[in-house]
């Protein structure tokens, strides 16, 4: 393809059989909806530094502040958001506090896209 070429369908057919097909397997719009929100989450760097450092190893806010060089406040600001969205989880142990990946789920996605990225990147160079 040509950088700057228009690709569009003039056809004026329309494959009836295969729209149907992908429209008894399309999820509701609440559903679809809360996919959007999940990947906006996934739409912070700081986030991402979050998670793949928690992909790595569970971690207190005072370590994941000092990874990062950031303030615990920031730091609990962003953690709040991503155990909102169900991507981290905590436990507790005496007045500390230990993040985590919620799930092999989001540690599989979280791992495929950053493989997906490096594979990207090596492509270029």
């Amino acid at each position: 393809m040509v950088k700057g070429e228009n690709i569009f369908c003039d056809c004026e057919v329309i494959h009836s059989e295969v729209v149907e097909s992908v429209k008894k397997k399309m999820p509701d719009e609440d559903i679809l909806y809360d996919l959007s929100d999940f990947f906006k989450v996934l739409g912070d760097s700081t986030r991402v530094k979050i998670m793949w450092a928690l992909d790595e190893n569970e971690m207190c806010v005072c370590d994941l502040a000092v990874l990062l060089n950031m303030t615990k406040s920031a730091i609990s600001h962003q953690l709040r958001s991503l155990k909102q969205a169900n991507l981290v989880k905590f436990r507790r142990e005496g007045k500390v506090v230990y993040y985590s990946l919620s799930d092999d789920h989001v540690k599989e996605i979280f791992e495929k896209g950053l493989e997906h990225i490096r594979e990207d990147e090596s492509s270029i160079n």
